[in-house]
Parts: structure tokens; sequence; C-alpha cells
């Protein structure tokens, strides 16, 4: 059995439940606890692990309205751009992308009004970003 393929099982059963214990992970990826810790320990390390994290339902949030936000940035101002953006509160993930916008970010926000003076007020002032178009997330189906 190759090191990757063992890798690679590991990880689908976080991907599917990062709360797995290492008994679980062990069991599902056909190894042993201590394999199971070693693999665990050595991918964190290298980085490809990075965290750990809970996926919601926003429809199921009655406080908080989830976008997604496509962002347009001026190549020349990318990085500044991306370094601002990260340190914002209110950006629960940001992801660079090959689609229609250079980056998406996550924002929550009270309602659709909150969201829009997030953007009006603290996207579009951040140097280089030229548009935001945010897509408002309605029900998880997966």
């Amino acid at each position: 059995m190759s090191t990757q393929a063992t890798e690679d099982r590991i990880l689908e059963v976080l991907e599917e439940d990062a709360q797995a214990s290492y008994a679980e992970i062990a069991e599902q990826a056909g190894v042993s606890k201590p394999t199971v810790r070693k693999y665990i320990n050595q991918l964190e390390e290298e980085g490809v692990i990075v965290g750990y994290s809970a996926e919601i339902d926003p429809k199921k949030l009655s406080s908080k309205t989830i976008a997604l936000v496509g962002l347009d940035v001026a190549s020349e101002r990318y990085v500044e751009a991306t370094k601002t953006l990260k340190n914002l509160e209110e950006i629960e993930a940001l992801y660079s992308s090959s689609g229609d916008h250079m980056l998406m970010a996550e924002v929550r926000a009270e309602d659709g009004d909150e969201l829009g003076e997030f953007i009006s007020e603290e996207l579009l002032e951040i140097e280089g970003v030229t548009a935001a178009h945010p897509s408002f997330l309605q029900e998880r189906l997966k």
C-alpha cells in the first residue's frame, strides 16, 4: 500500500468529518491509530492540513446572512489588497479564483443592508479593489 494512498484515505475521512477520532479514522482508512497520528502530524507540519472547521447551513443560521462576494482587484495592487482583506473581521474565508473574479470572499453580516454597507464602506474603499459582486447563500445542499 503506497504512502500517497494512505494519506488520501486519511484526508478523505477528515474531509467528511473533521471531528473524527483517530480510532474512527483508522477504522475507515484501514490503518492503525499510531499510523493516523503520524500522518496527521506530518500533514499538519507540511501545511497540507491548515485547520479544522465547522460547516454551517446558512438557512439555519438565524442571525446572519452569508454571502460569497466576487472581488475584482487591479493586478498591481493584488498583494496589498489581499493583505488588507485577510485582516477584515467580516470576511470568514478568502480564496483566490480563476473564474469571473480574482478573489472570492465569504462574508457574514446581519442582513442584506449590513452587507451592502460593508461592501460600499469597506471593500470598495480598499485601494486596488475595483468591484464587488455579492451572491447570497440560500441553502446548503451538500
